[in-house]
């Protein structure tokens, strides 16, 4: 009855998971304000018992006791000061989520709203102009002749507001320089991979399939999704082991970060307890909203690092470009060190009870480095770089993966005509490939690579 009250921008939360309702607070503007303004009325409490009640004017200097007049006038300027500063530091807010979403990517707006500087900057302004309007509610009818805490406290909080200020606008434009940009946002992938990856799905992950109990595979039983939106979160660790009670096997049939239509195959189950299975339980374990959600998507976070990069490319900044393939490159280092690639979740007793998706490190290098190559198309000296990134992450990452490395790397280079680039470029461009050949043992690929932009007439 409760709920059915509640308006539906606060009911989402009591709807959700205790990790997504977490993260989902985490990104809105008004979370640590909250706590500051909280904050804020407890120091209210504090310097009124100090000035009414325990009367520290009786044991001070007379250096730090004000006249009450001075103390409601200095508090009466202040409330529409700090006023002034809250409007300017949400104007600058404005800019930086109006650049963002104009020059870079709108998917990024959640980052820079989410950021613990943004957020307590915001919280300070709130939280002192909440404290200056309390206590002038409160001083206004009282008939003390002097006050010591109540003009300390308020001339230190509009010192702190100055300050404040100036430090918000620094983090905006410190914020908003690309190179901090894409480090943010390769920071905030490799989190991803460290944090939630790694706890979710590696300490289950097992190469060796074992029984998959093929004979009752042929008569499993498909469930089908409740809603449509995409797949935001799973709670793996639950899944796992109510299939190990219900003695089953499930297998996804769509991954993180995909989008599903209600009646959609979402899994399957088969084993010799799918008799009786609580098909509810298992879609509850599933989050399905309508946006993208970083969670456990880790490919969010190159879509945005990709993003920088087209955007740059659109806006002739071919160094902001070249600065996000950099990251990109670094991201795929933690992709490989952190993530095994294989579909088979296993229980304590080491029996599959989870089949994900396939999943290869190539498809990561594909939604990394392939919406850029695609945008950049006779941008030279884009691929160039590319290949040199190319070659820089197969020099650290294992031998398996050159192979395919190169042939990506020789994908892009088939779409370049040889006829109309320039000499200069040809030459760089080859050299990054002859790099990039020695490193994955390509060496006689390479001659047949150099053939075809210098024919043998």
């Amino acid at each position: 009855m409760f709920m059915n009250l509640l308006p539906p921008s606060v009911k989402k939360y009591f709807q959700m998971s205790k990790r997504q309702r977490r993260h989902e607070v985490q990104m809105t503007l008004w979370y640590m304000p909250f706590y500051y303004i909280l904050l804020a009325v407890l120091f209210v409490a504090v310097t009124l018992v100090l000035d009414l009640v325990l009367e520290i004017n009786q044991y001070t200097y007379q250096f730090f006791q004000v006249n009450a007049e001075i103390t409601r006038i200095l508090v009466s300027t202040l409330i529409g000061g700090i006023l002034t500063l809250s409007a300017f530091t949400l104007n600058s807010l404005l800019v930086v989520l109006t650049t963002f979403s104009g020059q870079f990517s709108p998917r990024m707006l959640l980052n820079f709203v989410a950021d613990k500087r943004t957020q307590h900057a915001l919280g300070v302004f709130n939280g002192n102009f909440v404290y200056v309007l309390l206590v002038f509610l409160f001083i206004g009818n009282t008939e003390r002749e002097t006050y010591v805490a109540v003009p300390i406290a308020t001339i230190f909080l509009a010192f702190t507001s100055a300050v404040t200020f100036i430090y918000f606008i620094n983090h905006a434009t410190t914020w908003m320089q690309v190179h901090n940009i894409t480090d943010t946002m390769k920071k905030s992938s490799e989190k991803i991979i460290n944090q939630t990856l790694r706890k979710d799905l590696e300490q289950y992950r097992t190469k060796e399939p074992g029984d998959l109990l093929e004979e009752e595979r042929k008569k499993a039983i498909s469930i089908k999704a409740h809603r449509s939106g995409y797949i935001q979160l799973v709670d793996y660790r639950s899944m796992i082991a109510e299939a190990r009670k219900d003695n089953i096997l499930i297998q996804f049939h769509s991954q993180i970060g995909d989008y599903i239509l209600k009646e959609n195959q979402l899994l399957s189950y088969w084993g010799p307890g799918s008799e009786n299975i609580d098909e509810e339980k298992y879609c509850k374990m599933i989050n399905i909203g309508h946006k993208e959600t970083e969670l456990q998507d880790i490919q969010m976070g190159m879509h945005k690092l990709a993003e920088i990069a087209i955007k740059s490319l659109g806006n002739d900044d071919p160094k902001s470009a070249i600065n996000t393939l950099h990251q990109m490159a670094e991201l795929m280092l933690t992709v490989e060190d952190y993530i095994t690639f294989t579909p088979y979740l296993m229980d304590k007793e080491e029996q599959v009870r989870v089949i994900l998706l396939n999943e290869s490190f190539a498809s990561y290098v594909y939604r990394g480095f392939g919406y850029i190559r695609h945008y950049a198309r006779d941008n030279h000296l884009i691929i160039t770089e590319m290949v040199d990134a190319l070659a820089l992450v197969a020099e650290s990452i294992d031998e398996s993966k050159h192979q395919m490395l190169w042939e990506f790397a020789c994908n892009t280079l088939d779409h370049i005509e040889t006829k109309v680039i320039y000499e200069l470029d040809k030459t760089f461009l080859l050299e990054a490939v002859e790099r990039l050949a020695d490193i994955t043992g390509h060496q006689l690929d390479y001659y047949a690579i150099h053939r075809r932009f210098y024919p043998v007439s």
